[in-house]
């Protein structure tokens, strides 16, 4: 499969139709990305599966994700079918051995997979954007979310907890729109809306606890073989934004998580992203320049990012300028856009005297490839068409039997099937709002108390001066009455006002009371 430092992908074609040289990817080479692109039916996936069975035989992680289910065959033994065998006879692949290989499946529902989760914190403002497909305002109501969160040393972990700092927030808009800039409640009901769609189309089975270990994607078995992490991607495909937004933030967190390795002899992890214009469609530019960073810069953490779609110009030029190994399987040049994705794709390659490339490129057959790898000192290849070899492992989907075997089995097993919910955000504000709840509750209550709790009254018994004793022992001891002399006028006219109970009987009253002192 990869002997010694190579993998190898088939053999290309003579002038006279035989095949001859061996085409291989330098595994030193793999960490500076790659291309695989074809129109549908061309075997693209086939490919995909070769250059994985290939690192993972080689000691190299894999992770890639299966739109399909044809991938999962990968874990199964090939079968020697008639149109495999003609094949490896024709590239002289001799023997041509059958192997199953290391095998992880992981799904973001948890149906065809162990679950992957990760933290509303990890994926962060500029990525939850994106897959909220917010505004700009919006945008910004979400970076300040982060940052009180951060300030008030709250715990961002699943869907509940950004809904309850969202309507924190708009609680507390006056306040906090006098620090970060304007917060208005209905940009901050549109977020809670998007939540809301989102948590429909099965976020709230990804965003929680435990999150993903990146060391689990990076098994290798004990005979030294890579493991080959497949994401379950057929029901993740309905909502395409979420599958897009997940592998990028998989490719961040592993930018942010690994260290610097430099030049190495092979890759430490390598990561196909199926569908790959699926991460460009409608994306802003901020977005674009993150992916570009990403795949830029994560070569020197020992990472390899091939990007598979059936068109080249679903990559932006930025990104393309940065895979240097490439598969080009046949396209359709039968409208003016496809007739310039086939002229693209031509120009991308080191040209071969022996035939022009955007002619081959639509007469190739399936399972045939124009092929460019980079070569001792990186350097392009010259292209060469290439018959794909066959896979060792089994073509196309494997038994849901099969699948939950290879589940019971697996290093991660039991490890993340059940969720766990402890005290974050939603916790921690709704706590907050019962002590404010008690806090305000509190006067309402000591009021109703005799005296009321903590407070003094005078003693009119102790020469008029102010008494420090409580409530308590004033009840025990009453001040003695200093007078209890009083005319027969001044109690009758008492005995009214008891009857009378309004304030104008009594301020009537004291009028009378005071002009009998006067008299007196």
């Amino acid at each position: 499969m990869a002997q010694d430092e190579t993998i190898f992908i088939g053999a290309s074609r003579r002038p006279d139709d035989s095949y001859q040289k061996a085409e291989e990817l330098l595994l030193k080479y793999g960490n500076r990305h790659g291309l695989v692109t074809g129109a549908t039916g061309t075997g693209k996936t086939v490919t995909l599966q070769i250059l994985a069975e290939g690192f993972s035989q080689a000691g190299v992680p894999v992770f890639c994700a299966d739109i399909k289910g044809d991938l999962s065959g990968v874990s199964m033994m090939g079968q020697p079918k008639d149109f495999l065998l003609a094949r490896a006879e024709a590239i002289k692949l001799d023997p041509y051995d059958f192997a199953e290989f290391p095998v992880i499946f992981w799904d973001l529902f948890g149906e065809q997979g162990h679950p992957i989760r990760a933290t509303v914190s990890e994926m962060g403002p500029l990525l939850l954007s994106r897959l909220m497909n917010l505004t700009d305002a919006q945008e910004g109501i979400m970076n300040i979310a982060f940052r009180i969160a951060d300030e008030e040393g709250l715990l961002l972990l699943d869907m509940k907890d950004l809904q309850s700092l969202l309507a924190n927030i708009a609680s507390r808009a006056d306040e906090i729109s006098g620090r970060y800039g304007n917060i208005t409640k209905p940009s901050v009901g549109a977020i809670q809306r998007s939540l809301l769609v989102l948590e429909q189309q099965g976020g709230n089975h990804f965003f929680g606890e435990p999150a993903l270990r990146i060391p689990d994607i990076m098994r290798t078995t004990r005979d030294g073989r890579g493991a080959i992490n497949i994401l379950a991607a057929d029901k993740l495909m309905m909502n395409p934004r979420l599958y897009a937004t997940f592998l990028l933030w998989l490719l961040s967190e592993l930018f942010e998580v690994l260290p610097e390795v430099g030049d190495i002899d092979r890759p430490k992890l390598v990561f196909f992203f199926d569908e790959a214009h699926l991460l460009f469609d409608e994306a802003p530019k901020a977005l674009v320049d993150r992916v570009e960073q990403v795949v830029r810069l994560i070569r020197s953490k020992g990472v390899g990012v091939f990007f598979v779609t059936q068109n080249p110009l679903d990559i932006p030029e930025t990104v393309l300028a940065q895979l240097g190994n490439r598969v080009q399987h046949a396209l359709r040049a039968y409208t003016p856009r496809e007739q310039k994705a086939v002229k693209t794709a031509a120009d991308t390659f080191r040209p071969n005297p022996d035939f022009d490339c955007a002619t081959a490129i639509t007469q190739l057959g399936t399972g045939e490839a124009l092929v460019s790898m980079l070569e001792n000192k990186g350097v392009p290849a010259m292209v060469q068409r290439t018959l794909i070899r066959p896979p060792a492992g089994r073509l196309g989907a494997i038994s849901p039997e099969e699948r939950k075997t290879i589940m019971s089995l697996s290093p991660v097993a039991g490890q993340y099937d059940q969720t766990v919910d402890r005290e974050s955000a939603f916790e921690m504000l709704q706590k907050r709002a019962q002590d404010a709840q008690q806090a305000q509750a509190q006067p309402q209550q000591t009021t109703t108390q005799s005296g009321g709790g903590g407070w003094t009254l005078p003693d009119f018994g102790n020469g008029g001066g102010g008494s420090q004793q409580p409530t308590t022992q004033r009840r025990q001891a009453p001040a003695p009455r200093t007078s209890t002399r009083q005319t027969a006028t001044e109690a009758a006219i008492k005995s009214v006002v008891r009857s009378v109970g309004t304030t104008l009987g009594r301020e009537l009253v004291r009028g009378i009371l005071g002009s009998l002192r006067r008299k007196r």
